[in-house]
Order: structure tokens, then C-alpha cells, then sequence
């Protein structure tokens, strides 16, 4: 029997670093022919995550550009899709969560009949606007796909509702996965400053805020509550990658430059940013990922949004909504910065997310459709 030809489609660095166990499980399956393409819609961010994994792509469409636009994201993968499609002829593409690659690769693949897996399936803040284009970007994509992989059963639950129930399974999240490789116990770090931090009698505070929805006022008053919580705590050091969007970029240095607490430092690649945070005292983010990578490493989570689409952390205890107002902010990270026991109960909360099996069981279940394993994987918590 000829191997089932699986192409993994991605382009940004949140996306490869929960694809590239995937892509690792694949290829070490005999019956499988792994094929891994990137649209580098975040060419350097993306790069060194592949260096990390030490993957290959088999094909690279290199569409970034200067201040590029969502329409030119999505209309530049789909296009150059229709070539790579038409080489591989995989039997299944497999995108993953919520970007406008994710999008463009589905319907790319939906256009010329062949399967979609969808990984990372599931996720709802039932506000089409919130977060932008995500939301949307992965309600069209559950609308496409043939087999979705739910990180939890909250999220088979949210496809339900939109009647979609065939060939849904729950795996637990792959990032877990790739936490097995990326944390290690006496990590050097390529930035100087992160290697001089005092971990131990230091309340070192890792930040990231990018996302389009909070431009503009809500990040204004984001970065106004943190540079109160540097103020406020003498303890405490901020240090805050600062993602390479010019909107973001010129925030950070307006509100929270010249602070001597206060470390504005290039983004951080995924082992850069995987052991500072687990060697960090609190996240405060807004990023998607963080909110199920912290919790795993027993760092609790303030998310810097109005919702999330992973409630469950929020139910377990591991992760606090705080908004994006700037009292709310300061107040709820001020509890955690002098209440132990509020502390204490947020770190040692279990993690909802995985248990560092995700992407076998994914590709079990590939390999169940394809008729090369008798039974589906169990889910992930039965």
C-alpha cells in the first residue's frame, strides 16, 4: 500500500512551533509520507523556529512583504498553493488554528477536493471581530475541514454547536508536545541580559502584547498599567520581546522606554521564550499560545483581552482574564505579586491543555482514516 501523503501547511511562528512535533511525528511513521510546506507569511520568526526543530521545508512560497496586508497574505498563499498542490498531490493538508495561512491553505486545498485536517480545532470567542481575523479565519476553516483535532472537549463541544461532529477527535494540544524539547534545566540564552536576570529573589514579569484588536487605546492603556506594576513593585523586572509590527514597536518605546526595570528586547525565538518563561514569575499576555504554554511550566497567566478562546485554563485556575482597561490590569497583577496563596493556587492549578501526547495521537487518528489502524485514539482526558 502506498504511503498516505500528509502536508503540513503554516507560516507563522505560533503555528510552527505547535506544528513542528506534528511534523517530527509524520515523518517518523512508516506509513506516511510526510510533506511540509510554509508560506512564511512571518519569514523571520518563522526561520528560526524551523532552525530549532531542524526542519526542511519541501516547499516555501516566501510571501512576505513590508506592512503587508490580510488581503495580500490570503491572496498570495492561495495562489501560490495552486502550484504546490498540484506538484505534491498530498492526500491530506493539514493547517493549523487560526491565521490567514491556516485559511488560504484550507481553502486551497477545499478547491482542488482534497482532505483537510484541521489542528487546533474548536477554539471560540463567538465574536467574529475578536479576535480579528482569527475567529473568523477559524470558523471558515471548521466549515472546510473533514477531521478536526480539538485540543480539549470544550472545544468539540463549540463544533457541535455549529453542528459539525463527524470526524472530530480530542487530543490534547500539540504545543505541549514541543515543550518536551524545547525546556532545559541549565539553558544559555543568546541575549546577555536574560542570563544576568536574578531569577531566585527577582519577580521577573514576562510580557507580550501584539494582537491587531488591542491597537490603539486598549494597548496604550495596557502599557500604561504595566509601567504602574514596575513603578509600584521594586521587585519586580519587566521584560517584554516586542513583536516587529511598527504599531507595536512605536507603543512600546512611547509608554514603557527609559524605565531601568523595564527590558525592551527583540522577539525571542521558541527556546528563547520557552525558558524565560519558565523561569519567569507571572505571564502577562495576550498571545493565544502563552495562555496554554505558561500554565504547563506552573506560570500563571494574566491574558491582556477582553475574552479568550481557551476558557478552559480560565476554569482551572491557571489563567486570569484582566482585560484591557488599565486599572483592572494593575490591580489583578498587583494581587499576585503580594498574595502568595492567590499565587500559589494559580501555579499549581492542573494545566487542561495535554500531556504531551497530542500529535501521536493525531496521527493515529490520520492513520485510522486511512484504514492503517483498527480502532481511533482514545481522547485525550477519557
Amino acid at each position: 500500500m502506498n504511503p498516505i501523503r500528509v502536508m503540513t501547511i503554516f507560516g507563522t511562528r505560533p503555528e510552527a512551533i505547535k506544528m513542528a512535533p506534528l511534523v517530527k511525528e509524520l515523518q517518523g511513521r512508516a506509513g506516511v509520507q510526510s510533506i511540509c510546506c510554509v508560506t512564511a507569511q512571518h519569514r523571520q520568526m518563522l526561520d528560526s523556529v524551523l532552525d530549532i526543530f531542524h526542519l526542511r521545508p519541501d516547499y516555501d512560497l516566501n510571501i512576505m512583504e513590508p506592512r503587508q496586508t490580510l488581503s495580500t497574505i490570503t491572496s498570495k498563499c492561495l495562489l501560490g498553493m495552486e502550484g504546490v498542490l498540484e506538484q505534491a498531490k498530498p492526500n491530506l493538508v493539514l493547517v493549523h488554528g487560526d491565521t490567514s495561512t491556516t485559511f488560504a491553505g484550507a481553502l486551497a486545498a477545499f478547491y482542488r477536493q482534497i482532505m483537510v485536517g484541521h489542528v487546533e480545532a474548536g477554539l471560540r470567542t463567538w465574536d467574529k471581530y475578536s479576535p480579528f481575523p482569527e475567529e473568523m479565519n477559524r470558523k471558515l476553516v471548521g466549515d472546510i475541514a473533514d477531521l478536526h483535532f480539538c485540543p480539549t472537549a470544550a472545544n468539540r463541544d463549540n463544533l457541535a454547536r455549529e453542528d459539525i461532529r463527524d470526524g472530530v477527535f480530542i487530543t490534547g494540544n500539540t504545543v505541549i508536545d514541543a515543550l518536551k524539547t524545547t525546556v532545559v534545566k541549565d539553558y544559555h540564552f543568546a541575549i546577555e541580559l536574560l542570563n544576568h536576570l536574578n531569577y531566585e529573589h527577582r519577580k521577573i514579569v514576562l510580557v507580550t502584547c501584539h494582537r491587531r484588536e488591542n491597537y490603539g487605546q486598549p494597548m496604550a492603556h495596557i502599557m500604561t498599567a504595566l509601567r504602574r506594576v514596575a513603578d509600584a513593585f521594586p521587585e519586580v523586572e519587566l521584560v517584554y520581546p516586542v513583536h516587529l509590527s511598527p504599531v507595536v514597536r512605536e507603543a512600546a518605546g512611547k509608554y514603557l522606554s527609559g524605565h531601568p526595570r523595564i527590558h525592551l528586547i527583540d522577539p525571542l525565538d521558541v527556546e528563547e521564550m520557552h525558558n524565560l518563561m519558565a523561569r519567569a514569575y507571572l505571564v502577562m499576555t495576550d498571545s493565544g499560545g502563552l495562555q496554554e504554554e505558561a500554565p504547563a511550566l506552573g506560570r500563571p497567566v494574566l491574558v491582556l483581552r477582553r475574552e479568550t478562546e481557551r476558557p478552559e485554563a480560565v476554569a482551572a485556575g491557571t489563567v486570569q482574564i484582566a482585560g484591557t482597561e488599565e486599572e483592572p490590569i494593575y490591580q489583578m497583577a498587583a494581587r499576585l505579586l503580594t498574595d502568595e496563596t492567590a499565587y500559589r493556587a494559580m501555579a499549581h492549578a492542573v494545566n487542561p491543555y495535554g500531556d504531551g501526547r497530542a500529535c501521536a495521537r493525531i496521527v493515529d487518528a490520520i492513520e485510522w482514516k486511512f484504514g492503517l489502524r483498527p480502532q481511533p485514539p482514545a481522547a485525550f482526558g477519557a
